[in-house]
């Protein structure tokens, strides 16, 4: 079906009681005709305009919550006619928007905060069946930085997918009853926390990557050389993060999507080849190789979180740094969200301001120059991997 793209700017947060919130039909109203579940299908375009917008509303919520102003109360939902909030949804994102002021705090901490955003919703699909719909939309949303330090850049953007669930009332009505990420990796910055599902086992008898401080040191850390002695050139690697981060470059394949399991790594690779990162013929399945060939396919290690890092520092490509601001332009970061060992997403640092705070680009979700303290605020719990490379 045509998409239907939404477009919503957040300056401040309103003040509204809770009241504002449309409620579903009770089930003791007579004056109208019940209406019949909608088919197996899509929905017509006024419907699909409605769940946009109340995605747009949602998602637009969440970031309000970051955004630096002295507003302390939730804005209200738009009042739509084809579709509208469930009560128990305008109460769980009551939580994630409690949970996301806190996260404001702790960015504060760190010496960042937003002072506007930008977001635009894109409908993708919607398919309904006895009276349920799951509608795919991606979010775009753009944050501008405070410049607290002077230096930092204008803005930050990323790019998220969602699944909403949409239930008909007997009225015909909808009521948008959740919203999930249908992402992998690290969250946008308006993301309530994940919880990880699955826990898995590090494996044994392989090279280990050290875990690094994120508390910031109260002396910048030195600036990192444009090249190194193996002839890496870290300007192109970033510049390569900046040109792709959201337009994929087509000579690689992409590892988007369900059971794809994430282009994260992917992307990090083609960012080190382009820098200067050689090709290590061998076996896919060996960690201690890494290539990428449009026929024959990858390596493990070229699209894995933890063969990279396995090869990287077998064969001494990377050497692990002991604090994650140490790092500079072209290095990489890796974050194990569940402390279980097993390593979960991986970025590149695409710029690092004059104070030296290390900015980072990556796939899934797509995003462009979001600092390291957003990502700390964001997972304080997790274990973080500083790679020098």
């Amino acid at each position: 079906m045509k998409k239907s793209t939404f477009r919503a700017t957040v300056g401040a947060v309103l003040a509204v009681a809770a009241a504002a919130v449309v409620l579903p039909a009770t089930a003791g109203a007579s004056w109208y005709e019940p209406a019949a579940p909608a088919a197996s299908g899509e929905v017509d375009r006024a419907t699909t305009e409605s769940f946009g917008r109340l995605a747009d509303a949602v998602l637009t919520e969440r970031t309000a919550a970051l955004l630096d102003s002295r507003q302390t109360r939730r804005s209200a939902p738009p009042a739509e006619r084809k579709a509208h909030l469930s009560s128990g949804l305008f109460r769980s994102e009551g939580g994630a928007w409690s949970s996301l002021r806190d996260r404001k705090k702790r960015l504060r901490d760190l010496g960042e905060a937003y002072t506007a955003a930008d977001t635009d919703v894109t409908v993708n699909s919607t398919k309904v069946r006895d009276g349920k719909a799951a509608v795919r939309v991606t979010e775009t949303t753009t944050l501008t930085y405070k410049k607290i330090r002077g230096n930092e850049p204008r803005t930050t953007g990323f790019q998220a997918h969602h699944e909403l669930t949409f239930a008909q009332a007997a009225d015909g009505k909808w009521a948008l009853t959740g919203i999930r990420s249908t992402d992998t990796g690290l969250g946008a910055v308006n993301a309530p926390l994940k919880t990880p599902m699955v826990r898995t086992t590090a494996d044994e008898g392989l090279p280990v990557a050290t875990t690094a401080s994120t508390k910031r040191p109260w002396r910048q850390p030195a600036a990192k050389p444009t090249t190194n002695a193996n002839g890496y050139d870290y300007a192109a690697m970033a510049a390569y993060t900046e040109k792709h981060w959201s337009r994929y470059n087509t000579a690689y394949p992409s590892f988007d999507g369900a059971g794809a399991g994430g282009d994260c790594t992917n992307f990090v690779s083609q960012a080190l080849k382009a820098g200067g990162w050689k090709h290590a013929p061998g076996s896919w399945d060996d960690y201690r190789k890494w290539w990428s060939d449009p026929k024959l396919g990858n390596t493990l290690s070229w699209v894995g979180v933890n063969e990279w890092s396995w090869f990287s520092l077998s064969n001494r490509r990377t050497t692990n740094l002991s604090n994650v601001w140490e790092m500079g332009v072209g290095d990489v970061l890796q974050v194990d969200f569940n402390r279980d060992g097993s390593k979960d997403h991986t970025m590149m640092v695409s710029y690092r301001d004059r104070w030296g705070t290390p900015y980072l680009t990556y796939h899934s979700n797509n995003t462009y120059r979001k600092s390291v303290a957003s990502i700390v605020a964001s997972y304080p719990n997790a274990n973080y991997y500083a790679y020098r490379t």
